[in-house]
């Protein structure tokens, strides 16, 4: 999925007498796919939070002298990639904030979508922002409304917010997560001896060790302290709405969702494809890596060899940051190279999980034609997408999603595939094996569960520094 960018990835640990930060640090390290813009870890000792932050990768950012200057056993740490605010140092989480008891930290993934509104109406109140995300807005909505009683300062934050967020929030002597009543954006618990961890995703748990225990539940606020876990309701769930593209993208596939791998539910959806859009091809291949399981799944249920035609430079440049569509081309051709021995001559069918914008699909189509393939049948997992995301997915506006204005025959000719095939909503469903109202599919659909203010592209424009979009 080269055009659209990841999500955020949220880890935090309370663990007495051991390094919080170092854990944490494996932590991010294993939540890396979902944010390479910046890393950022705040620790308490139980007396005084401290922070470091900063630009770049987990690897980057930490260096051994910087975890060791964070002791503590209490420890939030954030890896991100921007939605709402810009690329910049300020915008880099965690983010923190003083109360009356000291200082808050906190770690958000997700996107609200009236962020505009409750801003303006704390600047008019004197409260100056120091960011252009709607993450400090949810801070410094429970620093105003702390008067002693942390869950009741989050419960009034979580009754004027509206959108998609998972949380991690430190203070002095607290854990604490928080998910919106939708359930929009992962997290789960997980346990290591006496300690308790939070993460987005299960995959951040076994490289420290810690065993899963459940996942925070739509509404929750789960609170960890020297007594153990505490459980409250911060609002009453709603309509439960994970995120399709966690189980179509943005997960790792060695993670769990709804109590099921990852990598499985996205062999079924090839499956599936197989059995919806059927080609006579010689090879089936994957788009690496979010592709590779599907198209193993496309390959059993067809009868069609597996193999790989594309090798990926996992040291290429990101495509999206690049400054013109020249260099964007450019990068494609670094981050891809085909296997001219294996392809050439050869019908394929090449398996990928979306399309959004259809150049980076178009620009590997070509690359493959270039090779000297001969018929490419594109399989794609997620339906076509037709709606922008407000949940915290930066995949274009609507005006910029080439299946919102066009047939399918239409991407298909523009992409400049011999065949397209789209995965249906109902194969989807049937892969995931879940109901239908487990899910927010208002991408493929346009069913926001969270109703969206009428000027959120102006909330969007104005939040904004710079917009880069491939």
């Amino acid at each position: 999925m080269g055009e659209a960018r990841e999500e955020c990835g949220l880890f935090g640990i309370y663990a007495p007498g051991e390094d919080a930060a170092r854990l944490t640090y494996f932590g991010l390290f294993a939540l890396q796919h979902r944010g390479q813009e910046s890393a950022g870890i705040a620790v308490s000792n139980g007396k005084t939070v401290r922070m470091y932050k900063d630009l770049g990768l987990v690897t980057r950012v930490f260096t051994e002298p910087i975890l060791q200057s964070l002791r503590g056993h209490i420890a939030v740490g954030h890896t991100r990639y921007s939605t709402t605010g810009s690329s910049t140092m300020r915008n880099v989480q965690p983010l923190a904030c003083p109360t009356l008891d000291g200082n808050i930290a906190i770690a958000h993934n997700g996107n609200l979508v009236n962020a505009h509104h409750l801003r303006a109406a704390l600047e008019a109140e004197g409260e100056v922002f120091e960011t252009t995300n709607d993450s400090e807005v949810i801070l410094r909505l429970i620093a105003r409304h702390y008067r002693g009683d942390i869950v009741a300062a989050i419960r009034a934050m979580m009754h004027q917010v509206r959108g998609a967020y998972s949380l991690a929030i430190l203070t002095s002597t607290q854990l604490i997560g928080v998910r919106d009543p939708f359930g929009v954006r992962p997290l789960c618990l997980g346990r290591l001896g006496e300690a308790w961890v939070l993460a987005s995703e299960t995959c951040a748990l076994p490289p420290i060790g810690a065993q899963f225990i459940r996942e925070v539940e739509p509404g929750e606020i789960v609170l960890i302290d020297e007594e153990g876990l505490h459980s409250f309701t911060g609002l009453p769930r709603q309509r439960e709405s994970l995120c399709m593209f966690e189980l179509i993208y943005f997960a790792r596939p060695d993670s769990h969702l709804y109590g099921q791998l990852i990598y499985e539910v996205r062999r079924r959806m090839g499956m599936e494809l197989a059995r919806e859009h059927p080609a006579d091809a010689d090879l089936v291949i994957p788009i690496p890596d979010s592709g590779v399981p599907a198209a193993v799944g496309y390959a059993q249920q067809s009868g069609i060899p597996y193999g790989e035609g594309l090798i990926k430079n996992r040291y290429a440049p990101r495509t999206f940051i690049q400054p013109d569509q020249r260099m964007r081309e450019l990068s494609v051709r670094l981050k891809l190279t085909p296997l001219r021995e294996i392809i050439e001559g050869k019908r394929l069918v090449v398996v990928d999980d979306s399309i959004v914008r259809g150049t980076t699909t178009r620009q590997i189509v070509k690359l493959l034609f270039d090779a000297g393939v001969k018929e490419v049948h594109m399989r794609i997992t997620a339906p076509p997408i037709r709606f922008p995301c407000h949940y915290g997915i930066d995949m274009a506006t609507q005006r910029e999603l080439v299946a919102a204005h066009h047939t399918v025959e239409d991407v298909r000719r523009q992409i400049g595939a011999t065949t397209l095939g789209y995965l249906s909503i109902e194969g989807l469903l049937r892969a995931c094996d879940q109901p239908r109202e487990r899910f927010c599919l208002a991408c493929f659909n346009g069913d926001y569960p969270i109703a969206i203010p009428d000027d959120v592209e102006l909330d969007k424009y104005l939040f904004e520094e710079k917009v880069t979009v491939p």
